[in-house]
């Protein structure tokens, strides 16, 4: 049982984790229709910029105030000098520059930071465990992780169902040119609302700094994951992306925990060792193949007006 608990945690971080990814990967697909395969590059850059900062300064929160607007700013780079100018093309034109872009920033990481992967100590104030239940101690890093997680989610339902910039990104996902016509600076909004979906990728690359090695091309293993969320949540849609993303986390770590003991009931442990580490590495396409069948649009579609 308390392993189930540790495990159920480890789950919810990774989720967590996934959220920041997914949110501005959907906001920016939802809004601007733009197929941005290079978003996993904003949280290489988070990590690299937070790795940098906190052994220059030996400050996380420092290396967290250095990383989130590095990413942002990368990211409204990116929008302005490339992306903007493929909106209204195919998608495959945007998922090749998009591509490239990927090919680009992990080079320049290498030419920057080297070959040699880095690592990010936890901070000193978020060390240590704390008792969960009798006997189950978990560390305060990934609780905290939890908690920044669920508090980024809270913010962007509020700003998108409660503020008067949430209701223009909305009316400009839905009809561009008539918000345009309305007086709203529509080229600077996408721009905002991409440097927003770089911005959580970067907070979710530094967070993952002291959990992972910080190194070139890491944003492409937990860029295939964070598709996966937002196809099972519905694209386009933040409560998918919450929902999706706890599911794929969940699913993902107690499939690896526990599918090689469960098999072991019926098979030899060579076998259910062997079926079992495979079953754990497909069971989140599973999921989603079995969400498909069911909402072909994912769980949480957006509504066309």
């Amino acid at each position: 049982m308390l392993l189930f608990l540790e495990q159920l945690l480890n789950g919810l971080q990774l989720g967590i984790t996934l959220f920041l990814m997914s949110a501005g990967l959907t906001l920016v697909f939802g809004i601007m229709r733009v197929i941005n395969l290079a978003h996993g590059s904003f949280y290489m850059i988070g990590a690299y910029v937070g790795a940098t900062a906190m052994a220059t300064t030996g400050s996380f929160l420092l290396g967290l105030a250095a990383a989130l607007p590095a990413a942002a700013l990368v990211g409204m780079a990116v929008e302005w000098l490339v992306l903007r100018h493929l909106y209204d093309r195919d998608h495959l034109d945007q998922v090749l520059a998009t591509f490239g872009l990927i090919m680009f920033f992990n080079e320049s990481a290498r030419m920057i930071w080297g070959r040699q992967p880095l690592f990010m100590d936890v901070p000193s104030w978020l060390a240590g465990h704390v008792t969960i239940v009798d006997g189950l101690s978990y560390p305060v890093y990934r609780l905290a992780v939890i908690v920044a997680g669920l508090a980024v989610a809270v913010f962007l339902w509020f700003l998108f169902a409660r503020t008067r910039l949430g209701m223009r990104i909305r009316a400009g996902a839905t009809n561009r040119e008539m918000v345009g016509a309305l007086g709203v600076n529509i080229s600077l909004l996408y721009t905002l609302v991409f440097g927003l979906g770089a911005l959580l990728a970067g907070l979710a690359g530094v967070m993952a700094g002291p959990i992972l090695a910080v190194e070139s091309g890491m944003g492409e293993s937990i860029l295939i994951l964070t598709f996966v969320v937002i196809v099972i949540g519905g694209i386009g849609s933040v409560k998918g992306a919450v929902v999706g993303a706890l599911l794929v986390g969940l699913v993902d770590t107690l499939g690896r925990a526990f599918l090689p003991t469960l098999l072991r009931l019926a098979f030899d442990s060579s076998t259910a060792d062997t079926a079992g580490s495979s079953l754990a590495s497909m069971a989140i396409y599973i999921l989603m193949a079995m969400v498909l069948l069911w909402k072909p649009s994912g769980l949480f579609p957006v509504q066309s007006a």
